[in-house]
């Protein structure tokens, strides 16, 4: 249905001083600190794991050396999918608007729908990690029990916990504990804090402080003073969960974006209404391959 006259009354009229409720200030593309950027020319994507080989053993003088084999393990895949928007506008509403065109205005509001869209997606993966959402290995990103060929692997804490010091450091420990699929120790380190808008200040304090916190003891802050998260923290505005936090890895092929169409917009005049279409869209996806490319909890 087309948006029209009725929708706008007080447009139609000289004597308002100012229109507003569309141009509120944007966050930046958060996304952006979370996800490794790729693009697309399919329709869709797959990342398969290669499972290596597992320690040697020793072979007795004049004995038959010992064979080891290795295969194609699951496939992750990323389905593209198109996200658009649209609106109509008659004729009339758009000729007897007084504050410029009406149509223009809301194309603004049509990027900012899109924007808001991606970032939902986005914080969607982190949102619904210990939850759902199945990866290729045919888990949650965030479980116990990620299997391999030297057992079960997790990417959590065994109890959940809140953002301290002490939570932060176990994790940092844990990720680099990290082993491969055979049980090969990975040399697997943290780089970024992920957080909700709720822990902004506990992290600051947590990254930023010289000292420990929390403590009378003149001891030094030994997340910042041994450089364990190089790349610090990012507050992401659409994570739901107040008290959840995760640790973004430097393992390769964890968390990915692939952009198959960046957004298009269009515009055209239906000849018998004389409204006015306005359409915008693109495709992308969002997901992991490597689970250990993050790590985290739900918070106590």
């Amino acid at each position: 249905m087309a948006m029209n006259r009725a929708l706008f009354a007080k447009q139609l009229e000289p004597g308002l001083n100012t229109l507003f409720g569309l141009e509120h200030s944007r966050f930046p593309e958060q996304w952006k600190e979370i996800f490794a950027q790729n693009t697309s020319s399919k329709a869709f994507e797959e990342d398969n794991l290669l499972e290596g080989f597992g320690a040697a053993s020793v072979k007795a003088e004049g004995a038959a050396v010992a064979y080891d084999t290795a295969a194609e393990l699951w496939t992750a895949r990323y389905n593209h999918e198109t996200i658009a928007l649209a609106f109509s506008i008659t004729e009339e509403a758009e000729e007897d608007g007084q504050y410029g065109s009406i149509g223009q205005r809301y194309v603004k509001a049509l990027a900012r729908s899109m924007v808001h869209t991606k970032e939902i997606k986005a914080a969607n993966i982190l949102n619904n990690m210990f939850t759902s959402g199945t990866g290729g290995d045919g888990q949650y990103l965030g479980v116990t029990t990620h299997p391999t060929a030297s057992g079960n692997q997790s990417n959590i804490l065994a109890t959940a916990a809140d953002l301290t010091e002490t939570s932060l450091e176990q994790v940092l420990i844990n990720i680099s504990n990290m082993d491969d699929d055979r049980g090969i120790p990975i040399a697997a380190m943290g780089n970024k804090l992920v957080i909700p808008t709720a822990l902004a200040f506990v992290a600051e304090r947590l990254m930023k402080s010289q000292l420990r916190t929390a403590t009378a003891d003149n001891d030094v802050n030994a997340v910042r003073s041994g450089g364990y998260l190089p790349q610090g923290y990012t507050v992401n505005n659409r994570l739901n969960d107040t008290d959840a936090w995760f640790v973004l890895t430097d393992v390769p092929d964890g968390l990915k974006m692939f952009q198959r169409r960046s957004l298009t917009k269009g515009m055209e005049g239906d000849f018998e209404t004389g409204n006015v279409r306005y359409k915008t869209s693109e495709r992308y996806s969002f997901g992991w391959t490597d689970w250990r490319g993050i790590y985290g909890t739900p918070g106590a």
